[in-house]
């Protein structure tokens, strides 16, 4: 088990490595000046030449590459001339000093993901801290949404395989799989939020926190958290819904199955003890995938109900070329991808003991 987790973090570092050279050398062929992008209309000749130093923009673009490796990595070096990059970007977070050789200081921090362009100097890492939480609310609602209604419905599914009950769901099911995430949003927004406004209460657009009517405090407000969370459950529920049938129905024909109802068993114990975890797995292979692909792929519900999540924030960011943050944000991203891969190996050796960790 233990080798096997280092052998997963091994290589999830060389991804993350991976991932963060493509992002960078992509973003840094892009047309523009990232200094002019900070400044904006504000923008003059002594101040574009500050900026450019201070970030580093004046460099070649491998040691830039090489000043963004050493921003991110939790052990950096810095030099102690003033007026250096490295000098100027180690005041820019908390870190803790491990030696010094000649010039250069060691320290050890968390990872640095600069500043936003746009936010008047605000850390990267502070906007991903507020907007990532109500992502996963999201997530994680939309996900176990489609896990618990799609389990039970595929189950029902496979014991009434050919009625019109199973033809039914299977259509629901592809119907929900075959319609765009953005144009169920803007349907459910429209007719549950404006339409059906009276009997429902819930708002077309919304997030999990709003100002109160004096301006004063931030409330929690659940009701908003209904509209995306199932409109973005839709297609993983559907999906969920065709596998655990398909998988349901595989296991029954297994000869265990058939001895546990010679056994006298009932349908329901059959379910419940034999048959329900052994179908799982690829169950369990859909719905971590699809949570990942959430915290990525919400970008669409968020900005169409004006939920103030990670993919909002993508949209902005892209809207006003914020370079730093859409770096951040696909770093926490993929990330987030390679844990919940490493996590889900895990829950396969549980499900399945034929299943090792190696």
């Amino acid at each position: 088990m233990l080798s096997y987790l280092l052998n997963k973090i091994f290589y999830a570092l060389l991804t993350l490595f991976g991932v963060v050279t493509v992002i960078f050398f992509l973003f840094s062929v892009l047309p523009g000046d990232p200094a002019q992008m900070m400044l904006g209309q504000n923008e003059d000749s002594e101040q574009l030449a500050i900026v450019k130093k201070k970030y580093g923009f004046d460099k070649p673009i491998s040691t830039q590459y090489l000043y963004y490796l050493n921003d991110l990595s939790p052990i950096s070096f810095h030099s102690k001339t003033e007026g250096d990059y490295t000098f100027l970007s180690q005041n820019k977070y908390a870190a803790t000093q491990l030696f010094s050789i000649g010039n250069t200081t060691t320290v050890l921090k968390f990872p640095y993901l600069r500043e936003s362009f746009t936010k008047q100097g605000k850390k990267v890492s502070q906007v991903l801290l507020e907007t990532l939480p109500n992502t996963f609310v999201l997530a994680i609602s939309a996900i176990t949404i489609a896990l618990f209604l799609g389990v039970f419905l595929g189950v029902i599914s496979a014991l009434k395989k050919d009625t019109f009950l199973d033809k039914f769901i299977q259509v629901i099911s592809t119907l929900g799989m075959s319609v765009p995430s953005f144009f169920s949003a803007i349907l459910f927004a429209w007719f549950f939020g404006f339409v059906l406004h009276k009997y429902t209460n819930l708002e077309m657009t919304g997030s999990l926190y709003e100002l109160d009517d004096f301006g004063e405090k931030m409330h929690i407000k659940w009701k908003n958290l209904i509209l995306p969370a199932l409109v973005l459950g839709i297609r993983p529920l559907a999906v969920v819904i065709q596998l655990m049938r398909n998988s349901l129905l595989e296991v029954f024909n297994q000869d265990y199955i058939r001895t546990a109802k010679a056994k006298g068993l009932s349908e329901f114990q059959i379910i419940k003890n034999h048959a329900i975890k052994n179908a799982l797995n690829p169950v369990v292979t859909a719905i971590s995938g699809w949570f990942a692909s959430m915290l990525a792929g919400a970008v669409f519900v968020e900005y169409i109900f004006g939920w103030n999540g990670l993919g909002k924030e993508i949209v902005n960011a892209l809207n006003t070329l914020d370079l730093p943050v859409i770096m951040g944000s696909v770093l926490i991203i993929a990330l987030l991808f390679i844990i919940i891969n490493i996590f889900v190996d895990i829950i396969y050796g549980w499900l399945d003991p034929k299943v090792k960790l190696e």
